[in-house]
Order: structure tokens, then sequence, then C-alpha cells
């Protein structure tokens, strides 16, 4: 994988310093350029097009790293560096990769630096030849990446802006804010269906069919109306009567 093009953004000078330091001692991290406030930031994009990361402090004039992240491509990942840990929260509904409180160490920059570059192998490995034959993915949930198997999960239940993602081994399910359309989309089709706005099942877990349900283990989940049409078709390719 090539090096993750990182742009870093603080408004206090000494801040910055360290950052740069740390971005410039870290391999596969490449820096692309530094800012002090939101609107360096649009502009360096505009002359020199998009970075991957960004390591972005929340607290600034005029339009915070928050404000700023909603209004930033989704390819570009941000990782926020903040002396005031109650915006944790903040930062985790925007979908960063991290959260870094100041005053941080290397160590704790390069665990960060880590989630991403995990985050951009997953990504290049999908997008590359063959890509789709990964059998795992990382799934964000209390300011870290977990590592899913896809042979591992049973099934995902969406609530509103969360989804419970349940798997064999585990006694409680990965809580997640991601949307179910998302998830959707990101999983493989071969090995998961959607078959009720609030469930997607793992295909190959499924247990009995039965009246318009699906059993799961101990879990019966209703086909839905808009879903049934693909879903028997699934269970017509894999019927041997």
């Amino acid at each position: 994988m090539e090096k993750i093009k990182c742009l870093i953004i603080d408004d206090e000078p000494v801040a910055l310093s360290l950052l740069e330091k740390y971005v410039l001692q870290t391999p596969f991290l490449e820096l692309s350029g530094k800012c002090s406030n939101a609107f360096e930031v649009l502009s360096h994009m505009d002359k020199t097009g998009v970075p991957d990361l960004l390591f972005l402090d929340i607290q600034m004039p005029e339009l915070n790293g928050i404000q700023l992240s909603k209004t930033l491509p989704s390819s570009v990942k941000v990782i926020f560096t903040t002396a005031f840990d109650h915006f944790a929260l903040e930062g985790y509904k925007v979908n960063a990769l991290d959260y870094l409180l100041k005053p941080f160490d290397y160590t704790e920059f390069l665990n960060a630096a880590n989630k991403a570059r995990e985050w951009f192998e997953l990504v290049s490995h999908r997008e590359s030849p063959g890509g789709n034959s990964q059998d795992y993915f990382f799934i964000k949930t209390e300011y870290k990446q977990v590592k899913l198997l896809f042979d591992d999960l049973l099934y995902i239940e969406g609530l509103k802006d969360y989804v419970k993602i349940y798997t064999v081994n585990a006694a409680k399910p990965v809580l997640s804010l991601i949307s179910m359309k998302k998830l959707e989309e990101e999983l493989p089709s071969d090995k998961f269906m959607r078959i009720h706005r609030s469930y997607i099942i793992a295909l190959n877990r499924i247990d009995i069919v039965e009246r318009g349900q699906v059993v799961i283990g101990d879990q019966r989940i209703t086909i839905a109306d808009p879903y049934k049409n693909r879903f028997d078709d699934f269970l017509k390719s894999r019927s041997l009567s």
C-alpha cells in the first residue's frame, strides 16, 4: 500500500509542530501540508487535492473541526485532536477514525495512525482485483476499530442510528453508529441479505425457514414483504426440491 497522505490542522503552533514531528517519524504517513484553521484547509485542498487523512483539532476559531469534518468528501478520514474530552461524543457521531486527547505522546499518536492504516488497507483490498475475497471487515465501536470475520456473523439488527451486530462467540452484540443502508452496501451480497427494514442476516447461518420467518439459533426474524421476492429467489437457488 502507498503512504497515507495526511494533512495536519491546529491553531496552536506548538501543537502543530508536534504533529508534524510525529507524522514525519511514522514510515507509512506522508505529510501533504499543515494548516492553522479550517479555511486554510479548504484552500489547500483546492490547490493540491484531497488528502487521505486529517489530524484535526476541534477547537478552532470561526469554523471548528467538527463543522469542517462535515464538509469533507467521504473518502477523507479524520482523527480528531483536542484538549477537551467532552467533544468525544461529537467526534463519534461524525464517524471519526479515532480521537486523541491532548497532551498525547507518540505511542498514542501511533496507535491512532495504525487504525487509519488498517482502514485504508481494507479499502485498498476491496478495490483491488479480487478484493471481495477478504473474509473480514473492521467496524467502529467505542472509539476503536474491531475486526469481525464474515463467517462469525449471525445477523444485524438496526436501531435508528445504530446497529447491533450479533456474532457466534460474543455474549453481547457489537454496537456501532452506522446505518443499515451503509452496511447493506458494504457487506458481500453472496453472504448477507436484508430481509427486513431492521434486519440483515448471514445466509449461511439460516437454520430453518418457516411461516414467513427465518430462524437463526433461537432468533426468529420475519421476512418483510418488500424483501420476499429476493429471498425466495435465493431459497429456490439453494433448494433441492
